[in-house]
């Protein structure tokens, strides 16, 4: 089984690329890449295209090394990797909608980013002639006795994002579902190109809105990564003291809003407090309760305020005595537990086959965090731990959540007490020559991927991957066998990330 170095090397054009290696391969090189990620061992991180070429980004699970490959494409195809590796088939369609590259011997050649709309104008890549008149998007079949499908959305009652669920039932058990995204499509990487350092870490920002700190830091990160610029550390306590209010936050809400969609409203209301006062904290701390254009590459853009570290220590000790209770109280509500306890179970080998980050990982046995595998600063310095599970069921990504809240109380008491004087940013280089860089930060969600080439002060190209790539697919699995009335306790379990997939 090839390693990621054997690819690396055995690639025609090998740079070094702080702190990643990446390497221009040919089709033989790039299929045992494939290969090699379908035997495990491997995991895939990211796959993304340009006008004339793909690139790979690949994760070694054995040393931890994170590299990218790229494909020449003068023919404007390339060997499909979800050909040997079913992760990679939402990423070729999208490759194919924004560049018109087709992935060759892929097994679902179906537009995913593309509705019809765009009568193939390629946003990203050159425009192909192509016939307005396509042919509707088709659902695969479902064939057997008395079934019958369920269409949900676009549109759903409330305020979500858009999303279409097509359930193919027999009676009450949902027997597939398919989904059908790509409605918040809002060109994010066809904007950033040309757009300034500055133009482009607002619009990282605003990727998905819940992780606007863990979007920001991966850019900045890999801007700093391209441009080989050391950040200061008070500057890197105050990154990580966000990413933790951020994580706090969003885990206390979903807490409580998985409680909800199981009836069980008391959960969410208390959640719901504890989640604002960490908002409320921050916005008092930063200025922003979202914490929102906070993170920049070199820095932060601005200093904890002066009654910042004792407005969150007030937070966090409200979380702590009345968080307890209801972790008390969700695990002897009986009816709750019989909603939560042995639903939509994903397996330990479907989450290490896709690479399933954030609680959706290690509540099915994935134990991997990027705040410590790759790593990066500061949390080399921290003390936390990695919970992880084994059941893969909602009541398991309920409790991963709940012991994340209880390492995220523990990080900020710590980066509070190291919080020394000093700059929180420096200047970025003014390069003239391209440079390219590549991060993964660990969002609440689960490890967020940013990539990026950089023309002086300008971007030239830059992906971003949300960890919901990943997730998404694992939950048309986790819903088989499963009631249709349990989707909606099995979905916000995941929490995907509609704006996140869709950029």
């Amino acid at each position: 089984m090839p390693k990621l170095i054997d690819l690396i090397q055995a690639g025609r054009k090998v740079e070094r690329h702080h702190p990643w290696p990446r390497a221009v391969v040919d089709d033989d090189v790039w299929r045992s890449a494939a290969s090699a990620l379908a035997d495990g061992g491997l995991s895939l991180l990211g796959l993304w295209g340009e006008a004339s070429c793909v690139h790979m980004a690949i994760l070694d699970d054995h040393t931890s090394d994170i590299g990218v490959i790229s494909l020449d494409c003068p023919d404007r195809q390339f060997p499909s990797v979800a050909a040997y590796h079913p992760p990679a088939l939402r990423l070729e369609r999208t490759v194919h909608d924004l560049f018109g590259l087709r992935a060759a011997g892929t097994p679902d050649p179906r537009p995913w980013l593309d509705h019809g709309r765009w009568q193939m104008r390629f946003p990203l890549g050159e425009r192909l002639d192509a016939s307005p008149d396509a042919a509707p998007y088709q659902f695969l079949p479902a064939e057997g006795d008395s079934l019958h499908q369920i269409a949900v959305g676009p549109v759903h009652a409330g305020i979500i994002e858009p999303g279409h669920f097509r359930f193919t039932a027999s009676g009450e058990t949902v027997v597939r579902l398919e989904q059908r995204l790509g409605y918040t499509h809002k060109g994010i990487e066809g904007l950033m190109a040309g757009s300034t350092v500055e133009q482009a870490a607002r619009l990282a920002g605003r990727v998905s809105g819940d992780s606007t700190v863990a979007y920001g830091l991966a850019f900045a990160q890999a801007v700093e990564a391209a441009q080989q610029i050391a950040v200061p550390p008070r500057a890197l306590l105050l990154r990580a003291l966000m990413a933790e209010l951020e994580r706090l936050a969003n885990h206390l809400g979903d807490i409580g809003a998985i409680c909800n969609d199981a009836s069980f409203a008391l959960m969410q209301a208390h959640c719901a407090v504890l989640r604002e006062s960490v908002l409320r904290a921050a916005d008092a701390a930063f200025g922003h309760r979202l914490m929102r254009d906070l993170v920049v590459p070199g820095g932060v853009a601005r200093d904890i305020a002066s009654d910042g570290p004792n407005v969150i220590q007030a937070a966090l000790d409200q979380i702590r005595r009345h968080f307890p209770a209801l972790v008390e109280l969700y695990d002897n509500t009986a009816s709750l537990q019989d909603r939560t306890v042995t639903t939509g179970i994903v397996t330990p080998a479907l989450a290490r086959q896709f690479a399933a980050g954030g609680y959706v990982g290690r509540a099915s046995g994935r134990n991997h965090d990027a705040r410590r595998r790759p790593g990066y600063l500061p949390y080399d310095v921290l003390r936390f731990e990695v919970p992880v599970l084994s059941e893969g069921d909602v009541n398991a990504r309920v409790w991963i959540r709940i012991r994340e809240v209880e390492q995220s109380l523990a990080l900020t008491d710590q980066i509070l007490i190291g919080l020394e004087a000093g700059p929180v940013r420096v200047s970025l280089q003014g390069a003239t020559e391209a440079s390219e860089g590549m991060a993964v930060v660990e969002g609440f969600r689960g490890d967020i991927l940013a990539w990026l080439r950089l023309n002086g002060d300008r971007i030239e190209r830059c992906h971003l991957r949300d960890p919901s790539w990943f997730q998404w697919p694992l939950l048309e699995a986790a819903i088989e066998g499963n009631i249709v009335a349990d989707f909606p306790l099995c979905n916000k379990s995941f929490n995907c990330s509609y704006s996140g997939h869709d950029l």
